[in-house]
């Protein structure tokens, strides 16, 4: 491929800090639950301007823990159906019935609207997702229905590290937030997650969740239903290496995003629309195809003709139609079937070339245009 879907990028200095770690880690002994997954929480809380962060062992992880500890068992928990299969699973590993809400194809987000009609005397809880690394404007209306109806709000930011509205952080508007670090992600940690929360209380009952249950490191006293949710040191000295990097590398994402913008200001691919008060990380940059052109073909072409690999959607098939989740779906949701059928995901990476950019956008003007 001369534009790969997705790049990881590790500069050379950063191999070597890393592998120093690692090599620090193997010399003490100390592989999980140590100094540099503490340094990573610091770093990750500071760079998203929360009180706490809590590593764990993966985005899902990072999703159920939070639901565990806010109790969902046996309690309705409402998720956009516009989303990946783990913020649904998360919570009914967590004990929740779900019902999945639709989501407004013009922003991606969850519906406001629908999710108001959609409380009922069991519900005690929302997910939300900042999809493709976009906080819409819209999170502040899901927020306030929560507080009105006494609702928690958990947000699922696994795609948003870095990403803002008006200033506040993807993560912070809800009780707790969460990240996660696997390899396609801005920060790719190779496995791992993060929790972020300004709550103490919450702190202290996610770190017993994720240690197995126990009440402290050095006991076998159990307390709660946890699990084996630890991070290795290894892949906190990974994603602390890209955290560090975080800045730059949505600046560069960005940069590829606004050439895409104007490039496709006036053609048949119509790019999703961001205010300027909603800062994203463009982990991925997402377009709407015409109504006319079937989107296999289209990548099929781009593909085989120019050697340009689009990213995965965000999602293709929205959850309530998807098998395993047949018991909880309840009727068509059409903003999700119509946002999951028609949208592609362009290449961006922290590494994209002008010479790339330039290829995906006559690859796409040229495939359309045929």
């Amino acid at each position: 491929m001369r534009v790969p879907a997705a790049a990881i990028h590790f500069p050379d200095e950063d191999r070597e800090e890393i592998l120093r770690q690692i090599d620090e880690c193997l010399r003490t002994g100390q592989l999980t639950l140590g100094a540099i997954g503490r340094e990573l929480e610091s770093e990750f809380a500071a760079a998203h301007r929360v009180d706490h962060a809590i590593a764990v062992s993966s985005g899902t992880s990072a999703l159920e823990i939070p639901l565990r500890v806010l109790e969902c068992r046996g309690k309705e928990v409402l998720v956009q159906a516009n989303t990946f299969f783990a913020t649904a699973a998360a919570a009914v590993s967590a004990g929740a019935d779900i019902r999945f809400i639709d989501c407004d194809p013009a922003t991606m987000a969850m519906d406001p609207a629908a999710l108001e009609a959609a409380i009922g005397p069991n519900t005690v809880g929302v997910v939300m997702v900042h999809i493709g690394g976009y906080v819409a404007p819209s999170v502040l209306d899901v927020q306030r229905i929560c507080a009105e109806h006494g609702l928690w709000l958990v947000e699922d930011a696994a795609h948003a590290h870095g990403s803002s509205l008006d200033g506040q952080m993807a993560g912070t508007f809800g009780v707790a937030g969460s990240f996660s670090f696997y390899p396609t992600k801005v920060l790719a940690g190779g496995e791992g997650g993060m929790i972020v929360t300004n709550d103490s209380h919450f702190v202290d009952e996610a770190k017993i969740y994720r240690d197995q249950g126990k009440a402290s490191f050095l006991t076998n006293d159990h307390t709660r239903l946890g699990y084996n949710w630890r991070m290795s040191e290894p892949h906190a000295a990974i994603a602390l290496s890209q955290l560090r990097r975080l800045d730059e590398f949505v600046e560069h994402r960005r940069s590829v995003a606004a050439r895409y913008d104007e490039a496709f200001a006036d053609g048949p691919l119509r790019p999703l629309a961001i205010p300027e008060r909603s800062r994203s990380n463009y982990y991925k940059y997402v377009a709407f195809l015409p109504p006319e052109a079937d989107r296999g073909m289209v990548k099929k072409r781009l593909r085989e003709e120019y050697e340009v690999g689009l990213s995965g959607e965000v999602y293709e098939l929205p959850l309530h139609l998807q098998s395993v989740f047949e018991p909880w779906a309840d009727g068509p949701l059409p903003g999700a079937e119509e946002l999951c059928a028609r949208h592609v995901c362009l290449p961006v990476s922290a590494v994209m070339t002008d010479e790339q950019v330039d290829l995906v956008i006559r690859g796409v003007n040229e495939v359309l245009a045929s």
